[in-house]
């Protein structure tokens, strides 16, 4: 690129240097429209439960001073800054700010106070992509737990089930996935019993029943058909 501004010096330098301007630039093309930055990672609540997050940051380059701020500050590679660098210097911001408040939060309370980790992760963000002529725009969080059953839990305790009532809907719901008969006994919290009901001949079928045989004296087992021998005098042998 020649200096127009500069004629006479430019020439008189250009001699010294072999023909070659002695002011190097270099063209760079700034975008200026609103980009969306991806951070996600993994926070820890109170009882030390993994929660991941996904945090959705919107920034841009307002004037020609930030666009020199940022390509001034912050090193790349290549013949691009993208998103993904910028990432790379503001996600640890993301992660320090969420740990911060999630850290000392029980897991059932994190999503309660999500307005509360949003405005601090934007107020961190803020101050930290100002640095590089980096204007932020809007910020949005989303939290859950890592693991899939406590998530299972938490919907249930959503619900308004006590602790042991999620639980035990929760094995309900697994048992009647796989078929179990069992599976509306845990729901409620109740036993179950296999009950077998037993047929007794009664004296309308030549045969007396339980009630008859205890009447004469013989044995009251249940489940079992007992029929009485007549009474009378007992022959001696050779009588």
């Amino acid at each position: 690129m020649e200096t127009p501004q500069r004629p006479l010096l430019g020439n008189f330098q250009q001699a010294f240097y072999g023909g070659q301007s002695p002011w190097q630039y270099e063209a760079m093309f700034i975008s200026r429209a609103k980009s969306v930055v991806k951070a996600q990672g993994v926070a820890l609540s109170r009882e030390l439960a993994e929660m991941v997050y996904d945090v959705d940051y919107y920034v841009h380059i307002d004037t020609k001073e930030d666009a020199v701020k940022l390509v001034t500050h912050m090193p790349y590679q290549g013949h691009a800054l993208t998103t993904d660098t910028l990432n790379a210097y503001a996600g640890p911001v993301v992660e320090q700010a969420i740990n911060q408040l999630v850290q000392i939060t029980p897991l059932e309370q994190v999503n309660e106070k999500i307005h509360e980790i949003t405005e601090l992760v934007r107020g961190h963000l803020q101050d930290f992509l100002g640095i590089y002529g980096v204007t932020l725009n809007d910020v949005k969080v989303l939290m859950r737990p890592r693991d899939e059953r406590m998530r299972e839990l938490i919907s249930l305790r959503a619900l308004g089930l006590s602790e042991i009532e999620a639980v035990r809907y929760y094995v309900a719901l697994k048992m009647a996935e796989r078929g179990l008969v069992s599976a509306p006994n845990m729901a409620v919290g109740e036993s179950f019993n296999i009950s077998i009901t037993t047929v007794q001949a009664g004296a309308s079928a030549g045969v007396p029943g339980i009630a008859d045989l205890a009447g004469n004296g013989g044995p009251a087992t249940p489940g079992i058909v007992q029929v009485a021998a007549p009474r009378g005098p007992v022959p001696h042998a050779g009588g």
